[in-house]
Order: C-alpha cells, then sequence, then structure tokens
C-alpha cells in the first residue's frame, strides 16, 4: 500500500483521501491554466494575422475585423468549455 507507514487502517484512508484531492485540484488548476494559455495564444495568431491583412489589404478592414471577432469568440469558447471541463472533473 501506498501508505504503509500508517498503522491505523482509518488514518491511511484520510491520507489517500487528502492525497486524491490535492491532486485533483493541481489537475484543475493545470486545466484551467493551459486553457487560458491556449486562449491568448489563439486569439494573439488571430489578432496579429488581421493585422497583417489589414495592412495588406485596407480596403477589406471591415470584413477582416469581422471575421477576426468571430474567430476570437470561438476561441474564447473553447477555452472556457476546457477551463470548465477541467474544474468539473476535479469535483
Amino acid at each position: 500500500m501506498l501508505l504503509d507507514f500508517i498503522q491505523d487502517p482509518a488514518e491511511a484512508e484520510k491520507a489517500l483521501a487528502i492525497a486524491s484531492n490535492i491532486g485533483k485540484g493541481i489537475g484543475a488548476g493545470l486545466a484551467a491554466g493551459l486553457a487560458a494559455v491556449g486562449a491568448g495564444m489563439g486569439i494573439g495568431k488571430i489578432g496579429g494575422s488581421a493585422g497583417e491583412g489589414i495592412a495588406r489589404q485596407p480596403e477589406a478592414a471591415g470584413d477582416i475585423k469581422g471575421n477576426a471577432i468571430i474567430l476570437a469568440a470561438f476561441v474564447e469558447g473553447v477555452a472556457l468549455f476546457a477551463a470548465v471541463i477541467g474544474l468539473l472533473l476535479a469535483g
């Protein structure tokens, strides 16, 4: 058993439950953090590409901005979904 040094089985079960909860919390934090980092990278790439596109074709600025906003919303929605799922699985 993982906690053989604890003689009382009830104390060993409590220690395993605490360790399990700590692991779940760390996993949820990592999931939410990675979702936020991924969303930041994705939205940054969208913004950079939109800026380049507007610089190359200023007459298409309205269409490019509209598409960039829609794509950023999709990326943010996926990141929010990932963070919520990560936090739900921790509970």
